[in-house]
Protein backbone atom coordinates (compact mmCIF):
# COMPACT_ATOMS: atom_id res chain seq x y z
CA UNK A 1 0.00 0.00 0.00
CA UNK A 2 1.47 3.36 -1.10
CA UNK A 3 1.49 6.32 1.23
CA UNK A 4 -0.05 9.48 -0.17
CA UNK A 5 1.68 12.73 0.78
CA UNK A 6 0.80 16.34 0.20
CA UNK A 7 3.19 18.99 -1.00
CA UNK A 8 3.97 21.93 1.25
CA UNK A 9 4.38 25.53 0.14
CA UNK A 10 7.12 27.54 1.87
CA UNK A 11 7.81 31.26 1.71
CA UNK A 12 11.42 32.37 1.74
CA UNK A 13 11.48 36.11 2.23
CA UNK A 14 11.14 38.86 1.58
CA UNK A 15 12.90 39.28 4.95
CA UNK A 16 14.82 35.98 5.02
CA UNK A 17 18.56 36.63 5.50
CA UNK A 18 19.62 34.13 2.83
CA UNK A 19 17.85 36.18 0.18
CA UNK A 20 20.34 39.05 0.69
CA UNK A 21 17.63 41.66 0.58
CA UNK A 22 13.99 42.15 -0.24
CA UNK A 23 13.28 39.11 -2.38
CA UNK A 24 10.61 36.47 -2.06
CA UNK A 25 11.01 32.88 -3.17
CA UNK A 26 7.91 30.69 -3.18
CA UNK A 27 8.93 27.04 -2.91
CA UNK A 28 6.80 23.91 -3.11
CA UNK A 29 8.30 20.78 -1.54
CA UNK A 30 7.36 17.11 -1.52
CA UNK A 31 9.05 15.84 1.59
CA UNK A 32 12.52 17.37 1.23
CA UNK A 33 12.49 17.57 -2.58
CA UNK A 34 11.71 20.86 -4.30
CA UNK A 35 8.97 20.39 -6.89
CA UNK A 36 8.39 24.02 -7.82
CA UNK A 37 10.11 27.37 -7.25
CA UNK A 38 8.82 30.84 -8.10
CA UNK A 39 11.03 33.92 -7.68
CA UNK A 40 8.90 36.97 -6.85
CA UNK A 41 10.51 40.39 -7.30
CA UNK A 42 9.54 44.02 -7.01
CA UNK A 43 9.76 44.79 -3.29
CA UNK A 44 12.70 47.16 -3.85
CA UNK A 45 11.67 48.66 -7.19
CA UNK A 46 12.77 52.30 -7.48
CA UNK A 47 11.94 53.09 -11.10
CA UNK A 48 15.51 53.99 -12.07
CA UNK A 49 14.84 53.83 -15.81
CA UNK A 50 11.91 56.23 -15.53
CA UNK A 51 13.86 58.56 -13.25
CA UNK A 52 16.56 58.88 -15.93
CA UNK A 53 14.09 60.65 -18.22
CA UNK A 54 13.80 63.55 -15.77
CA UNK A 55 17.50 64.27 -15.30
CA UNK A 56 20.26 65.78 -17.38
CA UNK A 57 22.53 63.00 -18.67
CA UNK A 58 25.22 63.61 -16.05
CA UNK A 59 22.73 63.73 -13.16
CA UNK A 60 21.79 60.07 -13.61
CA UNK A 61 25.30 58.76 -12.89
CA UNK A 62 24.77 58.53 -9.07
CA UNK A 63 21.65 56.42 -9.69
CA UNK A 64 23.74 53.80 -11.48
CA UNK A 65 25.74 53.38 -8.25
CA UNK A 66 22.58 52.04 -6.62
CA UNK A 67 22.07 49.19 -9.10
CA UNK A 68 24.71 46.62 -8.19
CA UNK A 69 26.07 48.60 -5.29
CA UNK A 70 28.83 45.99 -4.87
CA UNK A 71 30.20 46.82 -8.33
CA UNK A 72 29.23 50.47 -8.74
CA UNK A 73 32.27 51.54 -10.77
CA UNK A 74 31.24 49.33 -13.68
CA UNK A 75 27.70 50.67 -13.48
CA UNK A 76 29.09 54.23 -13.71
CA UNK A 77 31.24 53.24 -16.65
CA UNK A 78 28.68 51.45 -18.80
CA UNK A 79 26.18 54.31 -18.54
CA UNK A 80 28.81 56.95 -19.34
CA UNK A 81 30.09 54.85 -22.24
CA UNK A 82 26.61 54.56 -23.75
CA UNK A 83 26.24 58.37 -23.72
CA UNK A 84 29.77 58.75 -25.12
CA UNK A 85 28.75 56.42 -27.93
CA UNK A 86 25.86 58.78 -28.75
CA UNK A 87 28.24 61.74 -28.64
CA UNK A 88 30.99 59.91 -30.59
CA UNK A 89 33.59 61.20 -28.14
CA UNK A 90 37.14 59.87 -27.92
CA UNK A 91 38.17 59.47 -24.29
CA UNK A 92 41.65 60.50 -23.05
CA UNK A 93 43.95 57.52 -22.49
CA UNK A 94 44.77 58.30 -18.87
CA UNK A 95 41.05 58.41 -18.08
CA UNK A 96 40.56 54.97 -19.66
CA UNK A 97 43.38 53.52 -17.56
CA UNK A 98 41.92 54.99 -14.37
CA UNK A 99 38.53 53.58 -15.33
CA UNK A 100 39.94 50.07 -15.84
CA UNK A 101 41.95 50.13 -12.60
CA UNK A 102 38.98 51.27 -10.53
CA UNK A 103 36.60 48.82 -12.21
CA UNK A 104 38.90 45.86 -11.56
CA UNK A 105 39.51 46.84 -7.92
CA UNK A 106 35.74 47.05 -7.54
CA UNK A 107 35.30 43.65 -9.26
CA UNK A 108 37.56 42.12 -6.61
CA UNK A 109 35.63 43.84 -3.82
CA UNK A 110 32.38 42.45 -5.26
CA UNK A 111 33.73 38.89 -5.49
CA UNK A 112 35.05 39.16 -1.94
CA UNK A 113 31.62 40.11 -0.62
CA UNK A 114 30.19 37.10 -2.43
CA UNK A 115 32.88 34.76 -1.13
CA UNK A 116 32.51 35.84 2.48
CA UNK A 117 28.72 35.98 2.64
CA UNK A 118 28.30 32.76 0.65
CA UNK A 119 30.48 30.79 3.06
CA UNK A 120 28.54 32.38 5.91
CA UNK A 121 25.27 31.25 4.31
CA UNK A 122 26.38 27.63 4.30
CA UNK A 123 27.78 27.65 7.82
CA UNK A 124 31.39 28.94 7.82
CA UNK A 125 32.16 32.07 9.84
CA UNK A 126 35.92 32.57 9.42
CA UNK A 127 35.94 33.18 5.63
CA UNK A 128 33.58 36.12 6.11
CA UNK A 129 36.16 37.84 8.32
CA UNK A 130 39.00 37.21 5.88
CA UNK A 131 36.92 38.45 2.94
CA UNK A 132 35.92 41.70 4.59
CA UNK A 133 39.49 42.31 5.70
CA UNK A 134 40.61 42.26 2.05
CA UNK A 135 37.52 44.07 0.84
CA UNK A 136 38.52 46.93 3.16
CA UNK A 137 41.82 47.15 1.29
CA UNK A 138 39.93 47.52 -2.00
CA UNK A 139 37.45 50.04 -0.62
CA UNK A 140 40.21 52.12 0.96
CA UNK A 141 41.87 52.45 -2.45
CA UNK A 142 38.59 53.40 -4.12
CA UNK A 143 37.78 55.83 -1.33
CA UNK A 144 41.11 57.60 -1.83
CA UNK A 145 40.48 58.18 -5.53
CA UNK A 146 36.73 58.82 -5.49
CA UNK A 147 35.89 60.12 -2.01
CA UNK A 148 33.33 57.36 -1.36
CA UNK A 149 33.34 53.75 -0.19
CA UNK A 150 30.47 52.14 -2.12
CA UNK A 151 28.51 54.59 -4.26
CA UNK A 152 31.47 56.19 -6.00
CA UNK A 153 30.03 58.54 -8.62
CA UNK A 154 33.59 58.68 -10.00
CA UNK A 155 33.26 58.08 -13.72
CA UNK A 156 32.10 60.98 -15.84
CA UNK A 157 30.74 61.31 -19.36
CA UNK A 158 34.03 61.91 -21.16
CA UNK A 159 36.40 60.53 -18.52
CA UNK A 160 36.67 60.56 -14.73
CA UNK A 161 35.90 63.07 -11.99
CA UNK A 162 39.50 63.80 -11.04
CA UNK A 163 42.98 62.36 -11.28
CA UNK A 164 44.53 59.80 -8.92
CA UNK A 165 46.11 61.29 -5.77
CA UNK A 166 49.90 61.48 -5.59
CA UNK A 167 51.37 58.06 -4.89
CA UNK A 168 48.07 56.24 -5.44
CA UNK A 169 49.24 54.15 -8.41
CA UNK A 170 52.28 52.93 -6.46
CA UNK A 171 50.07 52.11 -3.50
CA UNK A 172 47.79 50.04 -5.75
CA UNK A 173 50.81 48.03 -6.94
CA UNK A 174 51.83 47.27 -3.36
CA UNK A 175 48.32 46.26 -2.33
CA UNK A 176 48.09 43.89 -5.30
CA UNK A 177 51.06 41.93 -3.94
CA UNK A 178 49.42 41.76 -0.52
CA UNK A 179 46.07 40.65 -1.92
CA UNK A 180 47.63 37.91 -4.07
CA UNK A 181 49.13 36.31 -0.97
CA UNK A 182 45.81 36.57 0.86
CA UNK A 183 43.88 35.00 -2.02
CA UNK A 184 46.20 32.00 -1.87
CA UNK A 185 45.22 31.70 1.77
CA UNK A 186 41.57 31.34 0.68
CA UNK A 187 42.38 28.15 -1.18
CA UNK A 188 44.08 26.66 1.85
CA UNK A 189 41.19 27.64 4.10
CA UNK A 190 38.16 26.72 1.97
CA UNK A 191 38.65 25.18 -1.47
CA UNK A 192 40.02 21.84 -0.29
CA UNK A 193 37.79 21.63 2.77
CA UNK A 194 35.87 18.33 2.73
CA UNK A 195 32.73 19.78 4.30
CA UNK A 196 32.63 22.64 1.79
CA UNK A 197 33.14 20.25 -1.11
CA UNK A 198 30.36 17.99 0.18
CA UNK A 199 27.98 20.97 0.14
CA UNK A 200 28.95 22.15 -3.35
CA UNK A 201 30.32 19.43 -5.64
CA UNK A 202 27.60 18.00 -7.88
CA UNK A 203 24.99 20.37 -6.44
CA UNK A 204 22.89 22.78 -8.52
CA UNK A 205 24.21 21.79 -11.92
CA UNK A 206 23.53 24.04 -14.89
CA UNK A 207 24.13 22.75 -18.41
CA UNK A 208 25.56 24.85 -21.20
CA UNK A 209 22.19 24.65 -22.97
CA UNK A 210 20.34 25.97 -19.91
CA UNK A 211 22.74 28.89 -19.64
CA UNK A 212 22.26 29.84 -23.28
CA UNK A 213 18.48 29.36 -23.27
CA UNK A 214 18.01 31.51 -20.15
CA UNK A 215 20.45 34.20 -21.29
CA UNK A 216 22.67 33.84 -18.24
CA UNK A 217 26.07 35.54 -18.19
CA UNK A 218 29.16 36.16 -16.09
CA UNK A 219 30.78 33.55 -13.81
CA UNK A 220 27.58 31.49 -13.85
CA UNK A 221 27.79 31.06 -17.62
CA UNK A 222 31.55 30.50 -17.69
CA UNK A 223 31.25 27.79 -15.01
CA UNK A 224 29.00 25.87 -17.40
CA UNK A 225 31.30 26.02 -20.40
CA UNK A 226 30.09 29.24 -22.06
CA UNK A 227 33.41 30.94 -22.75
CA UNK A 228 32.18 34.54 -23.01
CA UNK A 229 33.75 37.49 -21.24
CA UNK A 230 32.98 40.78 -22.97
CA UNK A 231 36.38 42.14 -21.96
CA UNK A 232 37.86 39.47 -24.27
CA UNK A 233 35.18 38.62 -26.83
CA UNK A 234 34.15 42.22 -27.53
CA UNK A 235 36.90 44.37 -25.96
CA UNK A 236 35.87 47.83 -24.81
CA UNK A 237 37.84 50.66 -23.26
CA UNK A 238 41.49 49.49 -23.35
CA UNK A 239 41.04 45.85 -22.27
CA UNK A 240 42.63 44.60 -25.50
CA UNK A 241 45.98 45.93 -24.20
CA UNK A 242 46.17 43.53 -21.28
CA UNK A 243 47.19 39.89 -21.01
CA UNK A 244 44.70 37.96 -18.89
CA UNK A 245 42.79 34.70 -18.98
CA UNK A 246 39.07 33.94 -18.80
CA UNK A 247 38.51 31.18 -16.19
CA UNK A 248 35.96 28.58 -17.30
CA UNK A 249 34.69 25.14 -16.33
CA UNK A 250 32.55 22.49 -18.02
CA UNK A 251 31.11 21.09 -14.78
CA UNK A 252 28.40 23.68 -14.08
CA UNK A 253 27.82 22.92 -10.41
CA UNK A 254 28.05 25.18 -7.36
CA UNK A 255 31.71 24.28 -6.82
CA UNK A 256 32.56 25.25 -10.42
CA UNK A 257 30.94 28.66 -9.96
CA UNK A 258 33.02 29.08 -6.81
CA UNK A 259 36.24 28.14 -8.63
CA UNK A 260 35.58 30.55 -11.50
CA UNK A 261 35.07 33.52 -9.17
CA UNK A 262 38.19 32.71 -7.13
CA UNK A 263 40.24 32.45 -10.35
CA UNK A 264 38.84 35.80 -11.52
CA UNK A 265 40.34 37.49 -8.46
CA UNK A 266 43.81 36.62 -9.72
CA UNK A 267 42.99 37.78 -13.26
CA UNK A 268 41.82 41.17 -11.96
CA UNK A 269 45.13 41.54 -10.15
CA UNK A 270 46.98 40.88 -13.42
CA UNK A 271 44.94 43.54 -15.25
CA UNK A 272 45.44 46.12 -12.49
CA UNK A 273 49.19 45.55 -12.33
CA UNK A 274 49.59 45.88 -16.10
CA UNK A 275 47.43 49.02 -16.16
CA UNK A 276 49.49 50.59 -13.37
CA UNK A 277 52.66 49.94 -15.37
CA UNK A 278 51.26 51.31 -18.62
CA UNK A 279 49.25 54.33 -17.44
CA UNK A 280 50.33 57.51 -19.29
CA UNK A 281 50.20 61.12 -18.22
CA UNK A 282 47.58 63.39 -19.78
CA UNK A 283 44.02 64.63 -19.55
CA UNK A 284 41.44 62.80 -17.48
CA UNK A 285 38.29 64.06 -19.23
CA UNK A 286 37.18 65.07 -22.73
CA UNK A 287 37.61 68.76 -23.51
CA UNK A 288 33.81 69.21 -23.60
CA UNK A 289 33.24 67.15 -20.44
CA UNK A 290 33.51 70.17 -18.14
CA UNK A 291 30.09 71.40 -19.29
CA UNK A 292 28.25 68.18 -18.49
CA UNK A 293 24.88 69.82 -17.75
CA UNK A 294 24.84 71.22 -21.27
CA UNK A 295 25.42 67.90 -23.06
CA UNK A 296 22.88 67.32 -25.82
CA UNK A 297 23.69 64.18 -27.81
CA UNK A 298 22.36 64.17 -31.36
CA UNK A 299 19.08 62.31 -31.87
CA UNK A 300 19.74 58.60 -32.08
CA UNK A 301 20.18 55.47 -30.03
CA UNK A 302 23.11 53.47 -28.66
CA UNK A 303 23.62 50.24 -26.74
CA UNK A 304 26.78 49.63 -24.76
CA UNK A 305 27.58 46.52 -22.74
CA UNK A 306 30.35 45.59 -20.35
CA UNK A 307 31.44 42.69 -18.15
CA UNK A 308 30.35 43.39 -14.61
CA UNK A 309 31.20 41.13 -11.67
CA UNK A 310 27.87 39.34 -12.06
CA UNK A 311 27.65 39.22 -15.86
CA UNK A 312 26.71 41.36 -18.83
CA UNK A 313 25.45 44.80 -17.91
CA UNK A 314 24.14 46.94 -20.72
CA UNK A 315 22.63 50.39 -21.22
CA UNK A 316 20.39 51.21 -24.16
CA UNK A 317 20.07 54.99 -24.44
CA UNK A 318 17.83 56.96 -26.78
CA UNK A 319 18.40 60.67 -27.41
CA UNK A 320 15.93 63.11 -28.94
CA UNK A 321 18.54 65.87 -29.13
CA UNK A 322 17.69 67.42 -25.76
CA UNK A 323 19.73 67.56 -22.56
CA UNK A 324 17.76 64.71 -20.97
CA UNK A 325 17.55 61.09 -22.18
CA UNK A 326 14.36 60.23 -24.03
CA UNK A 327 14.69 56.65 -22.75
CA UNK A 328 17.20 54.58 -20.79
CA UNK A 329 16.87 50.80 -20.64
CA UNK A 330 19.11 48.78 -18.33
CA UNK A 331 20.21 45.19 -18.94
CA UNK A 332 20.95 44.02 -15.38
CA UNK A 333 22.74 40.67 -14.99
CA UNK A 334 21.24 39.85 -11.59
CA UNK A 335 17.71 40.29 -12.94
CA UNK A 336 18.40 37.84 -15.77
CA UNK A 337 20.42 35.38 -13.70
CA UNK A 338 17.90 35.06 -10.87
CA UNK A 339 15.27 33.79 -13.30
CA UNK A 340 17.05 30.41 -13.44
CA UNK A 341 15.90 29.64 -9.89
CA UNK A 342 12.58 28.30 -11.16
CA UNK A 343 14.51 25.75 -13.23
CA UNK A 344 17.66 24.94 -11.27
CA UNK A 345 16.00 24.31 -7.90
CA UNK A 346 13.42 21.76 -9.07
CA UNK A 347 14.46 18.22 -8.13
CA UNK A 348 17.03 19.36 -5.57
CA UNK A 349 16.81 18.93 -1.82
CA UNK A 350 15.55 21.80 0.32
CA UNK A 351 18.82 21.61 2.27
CA UNK A 352 20.70 22.61 -0.90
CA UNK A 353 18.48 25.60 -1.67
CA UNK A 354 20.63 28.24 0.03
CA UNK A 355 23.84 26.74 -1.39
CA UNK A 356 22.41 26.92 -4.92
CA UNK A 357 20.77 30.32 -4.54
CA UNK A 358 23.89 31.88 -3.02
CA UNK A 359 26.06 30.55 -5.84
CA UNK A 360 24.21 32.83 -8.29
CA UNK A 361 25.54 35.97 -6.52
CA UNK A 362 22.63 38.35 -7.11
CA UNK A 363 22.15 41.87 -5.78
CA UNK A 364 18.59 43.08 -5.37
CA UNK A 365 19.51 46.64 -6.31
CA UNK A 366 19.76 45.60 -9.94
CA UNK A 367 17.10 42.89 -9.82
CA UNK A 368 14.50 45.49 -8.86
CA UNK A 369 16.01 48.56 -10.54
Amino acid sequence: MSIKTETMTLNMGPQHPSTHGVFRLLVEVDGETITKAEPIMGYLHRGSEKLAEGFAYSQFIPYTDRLDYMNAMTNNYVYCASVEKLLEWEIPERAEYLRVITMEINRMASHLVWWGTYLLDIGALSPFLYAFRDRETCLDLLNEISGARMTFNYHRIGGVKWDAPDGWIEKVKEKCKELRENFQEYDRLVTGNEIFQARTIGVGKLTKEQVINWGLSGPIARASGVDIDIRKTEPYSIYDRFDFNVPTSDVGDVFARYQVRIAELYESLKIIEQACEQIPEGDIIHKKGARLMMIKPPAGEAYFRAEASKGEIGVYAISNGKNKPYRVKLRRPSFVNVSILQDILVGNSIQDLVAIFGSLDIVLGEVDA
